[in-house]
């Protein structure tokens, strides 16, 4: 809000785009994915859906776009407020949806729109067509915010920006990659709550220093054993695949420590280690292609496969976010493969990131309690040496 009052541009992104660009220019950022998560978690997103549903949105398309429609008309929540933005800024690598959500956006407010074209990657590798697609996508957008801000890029701050961003990724990677330790120091919902600062801030150097900081504080913990909690031990350990319920981050958090389970790892960590060498263009046009929800289904199977055998994994709690078709799609042949791959037992429930009407906190009590069964028999099964 300060830098609109100060009249610095602002820009609306998506989560894991070219945010390098930005910072080169001094274009401040908002992230409304991240607002609607937070709008979700006060509890204040009934209002801004009901506004966009009643523009005729339906309540099938994503909740984070049904929250920012209805909040660029009222321009108000309890939760906290963002400056309305002089351009859009979008990549397609973390779904279709977001394409057509930040053109409404451009359109509705009569705003330039910078949009990243990625190609989804049906083949397991990363071709070399698709990095040269994004490298000439990323040169196209520089010669467009230069032609926006009217400012010359300056390519030796860009290489800075860049090594800062690749840090920061990769502290936050070293940071939740020590939940593989016994116990994790690591409880999995603070990695929620610390995705804030990787999505919103990953160009700047305090959030660098700060990932680095909570590695060193948590690589203590593990030296001097101690676990996620105060009280209570880690007697299961889990994998969340999915966004958070943030409406209902309490009650999913507090039920799975009620049964001792702590959620160690997650999808989330890899998609945001966004690493290349610093002033690689192709290896930057490739790192952003390979987010994990631009990769085909072998590789994501092969993703969380390598999760559970490296983070000890003892179950998997899908969830079936009404939000994210794309992911949806695919969760339950993923947890089949999965399960034949690893033996490891899962849960599935019903619920969505935002949007506080799918979520029963019943039917997520007795999943959770199912899959605590399911974990003990395998857990004495490993005893009696049937199961490896």
């Amino acid at each position: 809000m300060q830098a609109k009052k100060e009249g610095k541009l602002v820009a609306w992104a998506t989560s894991i785009c070219p945010q390098e660009l930005l910072e080169t220019l001094d274009i401040d950022v908002v992230y409304p994915e991240n607002h609607a998560a937070a709008i979700g978690a006060r509890k204040d997103a009934p209002q801004f859906i009901a506004n966009a549903e009643g523009k005729g949105y339906s309540a099938d398309i994503c909740s984070y776009a049904r929250v920012n429609i209805g909040y660029t008309d009222i321009q108000f929540s309890e939760a906290e407020n963002i400056p309305m933005p002089d351009l859009i800024f979008c990549c397609s690598n973390i779904c279709n949806t977001a394409v057509k959500w930040y053109e409404n956006l451009a359109k509705l407010l009569h705003i330039p729109l910078v949009m990243f074209d990625m190609p989804f990657n049906h083949t397991f590798d990363i071709p070399e067509h698709s990095i040269r697609y994004m490298r000439g996508q990323i040169e196209h957008a520089i010669a467009q915010l230069v032609e926006i801000t009217g400012k010359k890029f300056d390519y030796d701050k860009f290489g800075q920006v860049m090594k800062v961003s690749s840090d920061a990724a990769l502290w936050w990677r070293r940071a939740t990659d020590l939940g593989r330790n016994h116990p994790s120091p690591l409880n999995g919902f603070d990695m929620f709550n610390y995705m804030a600062m990787i999505v919103c801030a990953r160009g700047k150097e305090s959030t660098r220093d700060l990932f680095k900081l909570w590695h060193d504080e948590m690589a203590e913990k593990v030296r001097l054993g101690i676990g996620p909690w105060k009280e209570g031990e880690e007697k299961y350990r889990i994998m969340w695949d999915g966004i958070a319920c943030w409406p209902h981050l309490s009650v999913t958090y507090k039920t799975l420590k009620k049964y001792g389970i702590n959620m160690v790892t997650s999808t989330y960590p890899e998609s945001w280690t966004i690493v290349y060498e610093q002033n690689d263009l192709d290896g930057m046009a490739r790192a952003y292609s390979a987010n994990y929800a631009n990769r085909n289904l072998d590789y994501g199977t092969g993703n969380v496969i390598k999760l559970v055998r490296d983070f000890d994994l003892d179950g998997i709690v899908y969830h079936s976010n009404r939000s994210c078709k794309l992911m949806d799609f695919r969760q339950y042949e993923v947890q089949r493969r999965i399960e034949d791959a690893t033996g490891v037992p899962s849960v599935v429930f019903d619920g969505d990131q935002t949007d506080p009407r799918v979520f029963s906190q019943a039917q997520y009590e007795t999943r959770i309690q199912a899959l605590v069964e399911m974990m003990e028999k395998n857990k004495i099964k490993k005893q009696r040496g049937d199961l490896k």
